[in-house]
């Protein structure tokens, strides 16, 4: 498809206003804000320019379109109602840095901040939560940070951070960032840490381990409870990734399990936009424990029972975000919870944990599964032969599906990481898993008709180093 501009001709327009400007620019100091030579846009018609950003619109992948079983990512339905609520002149018209000066000016929307924080500290089984953080990633750096002062302030010489081998890249980064060596402990065969040789690495410098729980392989650890324990024994903090939350939301509380921070992504728990439909949120909570280390400003209820923001927090890691992070993101979350309330979260929790039981024990003849068993909200194959895996995922885009995530969890081979969500279908799943079924054959029969896929996109097979590494944006069908 061409570019827009590759449609231009000189001249053309779609609707003159050059009339309806005259006598408008009159009181404008020519030199300093008027065009001496016109802007260099496309001139298209009307008709042309609609055209082309509906073709647009119609070559993309979304969760408005299409199925959408990425893995760990969980790219859950949006709905509409909380786009139209956060829309609301009354939440839109507001200039964020009114609720640092006034806070009579926005106390409807510094209400919202103060509820979502309790309500996701009640959820999750923290003490408190802030939710400054601009997305996951950047509430796991505010939980390490916190996790360095913490232990300074006790005078610890902690110098390690430990994770799991299947756990999530930004564990390792966000470690490192905070000044922390990362030590990394194997899984085992059913799928689960290894915890005797964490015992072996647990020692008096440890100063946290994140697990993500369920893990990513899609497997929950009943031994938990015992891993926070062990922690514990070496005063070493027990950091939770959020990024699968939604696989026990309102079944069970990452705190009643022993964990001492708690990040979680909106997008992935509360039906928040993800990726280009972003930007995102990443609410961080904490014990009661280390509530005084957590970014400031804090949303508190003042001595008239209003809301004002608290910026005396001596022991703060500080600022960590313009204003009050992405309150609309966080606006629709709360709508979402609202809306939902105590049950519907944790029918939500349940349905997503059946459809990903439901896809799995319906693939378990067609696909290698490396850790078999019951799992939670997504489960992981492998394709087994190099390179096959993103044949797969190019095959399903023929077919109007979204590829699952790929290569990832790294200790699966030619990984399949397949998470639907609680909002799909069972129709939906049925044509997921047939189409899955029919990549299965063609590996062993027609492997040639996946390495040719997509056939019937505008962008054929690319070769993926080149497109990265030289990406050319100027292209025409």
């Amino acid at each position: 498809m061409k570019l827009i501009f590759q449609k231009s001709v000189k001249s053309r327009k779609g609707v003159d206003i050059t009339g309806a400007l005259q006598g408008g620019t009159e009181k404008l100091p020519e030199a300093k804000y008027l065009r001496h030579s016109p802007a260099e846009l496309p001139e298209v018609s009307e008709l042309e320019a609609v055209r082309h950003y509906v073709g647009l619109s119609r070559q993309n992948f979304s969760v408005d379109t299409n199925f959408y079983p990425l893995g760990s990512c969980t790219m859950k339905y949006n709905p509409k109602i909380l786009e139209k609520a956060a829309s609301a002149d009354a939440f839109t018209g507001l200039h964020p840095i009114l609720g640092f000066y006034s806070c009579e000016s926005c106390a409807g929307a510094l209400e919202v901040l103060y509820r979502m924080q309790e309500f996701l500290s009640e959820i999750t089984g923290m003490h408190s939560t802030s939710l400054q953080p601009m997305a996951g990633a950047h509430g796991e750096l505010a939980g390490m940070l916190m996790v360095r002062k913490y232990h300074r302030k006790k005078r610890n010489n902690k110098k390690f951070i430990i994770v799991p081998d299947e756990s999530h890249g930004t564990n390792p980064a966000s470690a490192a960032m905070a000044g922390y060596g990362v030590v990394t402990i194997p899984t085992g065969p059913d799928g689960l840490l290894d915890i005797d040789i964490l015992r072996e690495k647990l020692s008096g410098e440890t100063a946290a381990v994140i697990l993500t729980c369920p893990n990513t392989v899609g497997k929950f650890d009943p031994r938990i409870k015992q891993i926070s324990s062990l922690a514990r024994s070496r005063d070493a903090l027990m950091y939770y990734d959020g990024a699968n939350m939604n696989a026990i939301m309102g079944k069970v509380r990452p705190g009643d399990l022993g964990f001492d921070i708690v990040h979680l992504n909106l997008h992935k728990t509360f039906a928040t936009p993800h990726g280009g439909g972003g930007p995102g949120a990443g609410p961080v909570g904490v014990t009661k424990e280390l509530s005084e280390y957590l970014p400031y400003p804090r949303v508190v209820k003042d001595e008239d029972d209003g809301f004002a923001l608290s910026f005396d927090r001596k022991k703060s890691i500080g600022r960590i975000a313009p204003f009050y992070g992405n309150f609309s993101v966080i606006l629709k979350a709360f709508i979402y919870i609202v809306l939902l309330g105590k049950e519907g979260l944790k029918d939500a929790s349940e349905k997503a944990v059946l459809n990903a039981n439901y896809i799995m024990k319906n693939l378990n003849a067609s696909f290698n599964n490396p850790y078999p068993g019951h799992c939670m909200h997504e489960c992981v194959f492998s394709a087994s032969e190099p390179g096959m895996a993103m044949n797969i995922a190019k095959y399903l885009i023929d077919n109007n599906i979204h590829p699952p995530t790929v290569y990832f969890p790294l200790i699966v081979k030619e990984a399949l990481m397949i998470e639907p969500t609680e909002t799909e279908s069972l129709q939906t799943l049925d044509n997921f898993i047939d189409l899955m079924r029919k990549a299965s054959e063609l590996m062993k029969k027609d492997p040639q008709r996946l390495q040719d896929s997509p056939v019937s996109m505008p962008v054929g097979r690319l070769d993926e180093v080149s497109a990265a590494r030289q990406p050319d944006v100027n292209f025409t069908s």
